[in-house]
């Protein structure tokens, strides 16, 4: 059983990770800017004010945590970058600092060119700064997160909606995990599932990754 610490918990990935979580027997702090708008989140669950861009909230959630889950959402293109420079930056400091899983953009997986999927030119315009966010969080995380295991999780670009946990999936890095039609799908609840499985059997520390059916 894990300590786990989920910022975002009451979004659509975040509240799906810790229903994973906390089915799976692990005890879960759900972080929240605003703990009295949320009330779907399972038993058992602490859920707590706390905000991954604020140095006070890591350093009051972090100690005793096992992993620390990012699934945050919604804001201006620096959110994320802020959340990972935040972390990294309080994390390092404790004597055991717990692991960073950042749920990531799937815009931020390479085309068959190698290129990240934003830069294409028929990129939609309205998805464009969340998709920078999350390129500069995983940059971040790339160059300035020494002392501290981190692993950045990219949905599919496109198909990545809310549907049926089947409870399997496949891996992949830098590309988009595509079925036997090229479309590369996952619904949250299997994202969740392997948010946890990395919790529980790491296989992509320090590193990106991505799923697909």
């Amino acid at each position: 059983m894990s300590d786990i610490v989920v910022f975002g918990a009451g979004g659509t990935a975040g509240s799906r990770i810790t229903a994973e979580a906390v089915n799976r027997g692990h005890r879960v702090t759900a972080a929240v800017r605003r703990p009295e708008a949320v009330s779907y989140l399972p038993a058992g669950v602490d859920l707590v004010t706390g905000d991954a861009t604020s140095a006070h909230s890591v350093r009051e959630l972090a100690p005793g945590a096992d992993a620390i889950v990012v699934a945050v959402g919604g804001g201006e293109r620096a959110l994320w970058r802020d959340a990972a420079e935040n972390l990294i930056t309080v994390l390092r400091d404790l004597p055991n600092p717990p692991r960073v899983i950042h749920v990531g953009g799937g815009a931020t997986l390479l085309t068959p060119k190698g290129v990240p999927l934003l830069e294409e030119p028929d990129f939609p315009e309205e998805y464009r700064d969340a998709a920078l966010g999350q390129a500069d969080a995983l940059a971040w995380y790339r160059s300035s997160a020494e002392g501290v295991t981190w692993t950045y999780l990219s949905p599919p670009p496109l198909e990545f909606h809310p549907g049926e946990r089947t409870g399997r999936y496949r891996t992949g890095t830098e590309e988009p995990v595509t079925d036997e039609r090229g479309r590369a799908v996952l619904s949250y609840e299997d994202l969740a599932v392997a948010v946890v499985d990395e919790i529980e059997h790491p296989r992509f520390e320090n590193m990106r990754f991505t799923a697909g059916y």
